[in-house]
């Protein structure tokens, strides 16, 4: 039995956490520790999926906050390794590092606000309150990333610009994992209920500044939380 085996049928220490944030917590205590140190390689998804008694989707979305917070890296054929003990300057979000999609998102998705609210239709209108709806009655973690993502495309698509559009679409992979990311971190899914709302309403109002605004305080609040993961002196 190597390291990683003997650490992964110890007894997990964050039972009261939901499944998805017992299981990242557990691996980011594990690493910042040196229960799993740089160098060594995860235990299997079975392995945790058994520790934790979740199912093995769990430890993927876990996996995936662990990677995008620049702490694993997965190698192809061989497993997923920890090279970090510690969250570095910058996030690692899809295709794109998290300062990356923060420096562009203003430039897209405030403007594209801003027009929705003046060139939006009555029906586009309503898919996009749907859609905060939907966010805001979704328990399913996974199910409002997605949503996520569909609102925010929404967004570009009413603002009758297709270059918004395109961009938007083109990030929307990096987009769900920012959120992914965020939500099981940083909690943001209840806040960012509360932004898409004022984003909905600012849409409404038919005033390019309002949904300009309420987008740049949504923008604004996704920077913070950000830049929160790497300044926290426990890491």
């Amino acid at each position: 039995m190597n390291l990683s085996d003997s650490w992964a049928v110890s007894a997990p220490t964050n039972a009261r956490m939901s499944a998805a944030e017992a299981v990242f917590a557990d691996l980011r205590a594990a690493i910042a520790s040196g229960d799993l140190p740089v160098g060594q390689k995860l235990p299997s998804e079975a392995a945790l999926a058994t520790r934790h008694s979740v199912s093995r989707s769990v430890i993927r979305e876990a996996l995936r906050s662990c990677h995008a917070l620049g702490l694993t890296e997965t190698k192809t054929g061989l497993g997923t390794f920890v090279v970090r003990d510690r969250v570095g300057s910058d996030l690692d979000i899809g295709n794109y590092a998290a300062r990356e999609l923060m420096e562009a998102r203003p430039h897209v998705e405030i403007p594209a606000a801003g027009w929705a609210a003046e060139r939006r239709t009555e029906e586009e209108l309503t898919v996009l309150a749907g859609l905060a709806d939907e966010m805001r009655s979704e328990d399913d973690h996974e199910a409002w990333v997605l949503l996520d993502a569909q609102f925010h495309t929404a967004i570009a698509r009413a603002s009758k610009n297709r270059v918004f559009e395109s961009i938007i679409v083109d990030i929307r992979d990096a987009l769900t994992r920012q959120s992914e990311t965020l939500n099981l971190v940083a909690h943001r899914q209840e806040q960012s209920n509360v932004e898409h709302d004022a984003i909905v309403n600012g849409i409404r109002s038919g005033e390019y500044d309002a949904a300009a605004r309420a987008m740049t305080a949504h923008l604004d609040a996704v920077r913070n939380a950000v830049e929160s993961l790497a300044d926290r002196p426990d890491q």
